[in-house]
């Protein structure tokens, strides 16, 4: 079928993005859906920093790609073999887990090794891609685009696997599904499943864009004081807004010698890290959820792992399996306790990207969602 969506066409491309354009929108062939897939038409998907990495070659990828890892929409067919109804709407998620392997036997700790390699090369877990350049009938073989761990949502529809996608009921919104895909199951999982704050425990989170903020969010849900870090003030009053306890920026919290026992970094910076680590009581546990460059370098000190019996978790995804976690934060959103939608800060088109990317990239923004 022919669909419309956003190809990343060079890594690595200067900002201003609006100004080199190194996405371009434009007409693509879609595949029907092979064994264990589903077509799903797009409804709302989230513009994350996963995205940005690969667009400015910190997280480089296959070129061209389908951009898009966080989104919600609705079955439209299904491949042989395939569970899922017609009309079901879906979160879909950017890490497929194929439920055997070794890492997934992890309940979480490890992303699955299977959707990993897929996600590397550029195609769907079950090998292969469904995606092509849209070219004139007679002009020539077709070229293959690649999918965006394993989603591709900056698009009018999607063939995925179903081990990507979680199925929601209709009363959860597109809006709101989308962002369970990504933000929430990464920030959020960040506290639950990775941090395991006791009760009564402060949780700080350093870096509040949409992960940071989802983290927050899920922390005060459950009862925790939350300290909020970030340089942007904006920021810190949205965070006071949503029920931090305190919102500093980086220098503040060093000043005030500011401590807690579990401490979120998601800004996906070295610098950010270390501030994390600092801020990080005796005995307690610094959770890192960033993607910052791979030459990126921290300093910590290790005797300080030592002598004060400290913890550094690595947490992908949020530790999360999404089947699980999900429905607990749907469960969250409809008892009024996750007002996800203040996590939303522009609704935008396909051709509003590169200037979003623009505003992601300068800390502007939290979530940004492309809606259809």
């Amino acid at each position: 079928m022919r669909i419309t969506g956003a190809v990343l066409e060079r890594c690595g491309a200067p900002a201003p993005y609006a100004e080199s354009r190194p996405v371009t929108v434009g007409p693509l062939e879609l595949d029907p859906p092979g064994d264990g897939e589903v077509l799903v038409r797009i409804e709302a998907a989230g513009l994350c920093h996963s995205d940005l990495s690969v667009v400015d070659g910190n997280r480089a990828r296959p070129v061209p790609m389908l951009l898009g890892h966080e989104a919600a929409g609705v079955v439209e067919a299904t491949g042989p073999g395939a569970r899922l109804a017609v009309w079901q709407r879906v979160v879909m998620t950017f890490l497929p887990r194929c439920g055997q392997c070794a890492q997934c036997a992890t309940d979480g700790r490890l992303p699955c090794g299977v959707g990993s390699a897929a996600n590397a090369a550029g195609t769907l877990v079950g090998g292969g891609r469904r995606l092509r350049r849209a070219v004139p009938a007679g002009s020539g073989e077709a070229q293959e685009v690649h999918h965006h761990l394993g989603v591709s949502a900056f698009a009018s529809h999607a063939v995925v696997s179903e081990t990507s996608v979680v199925p929601v009921d209709h009363d959860v919104p597109p809006d709101i599904a989308a962002l369970l895909g990504c933000a929430v199951l990464t920030g959020g999982g960040a506290v639950v499943n990775a941090g395991r704050p006791a009760p009564g425990d402060r949780v700080a989170v350093v870096g509040l864009g949409g992960v940071g903020m989802a983290a927050l969010l899920v922390a005060v849900a459950l009862g925790h004081e939350v300290v909020g870090v970030d340089a942007v003030p904006a920021k810190l009053d949205l965070a006071r807004e949503l029920g931090a306890t305190l919102a500093v920026g980086p220098q503040e919290a060093a000043d005030q010698g500011l401590r807690a026992p579990v401490v979120i970094e998601a800004a996906g910076s070295a610098r950010a890290f270390e501030t994390a680590y600092a801020v990080t009581a005796p005995g307690g546990t610094t959770v890192t959820v960033g993607l910052p460059h791979p030459d990126a370098r921290a300093s910590i000190s290790p005797l300080s792992l030592t002598a004060e019996a400290r913890t550094v978790v690595g947490s992908y995804l949020g530790s999360a399996v999404p089947s699980r976690d999900i429905p607990r934060y749907v469960e969250l959103w409809r008892a009024g306790r996750l007002p996800l939608e203040r996590l939303v800060s522009d609704r935008i088109t396909l051709d509003d990207l590169p200037a979003a990317l623009d505003r992601l990239a300068s800390g502007a923004a939290l979530r940004q969602l492309v809606m259809f």
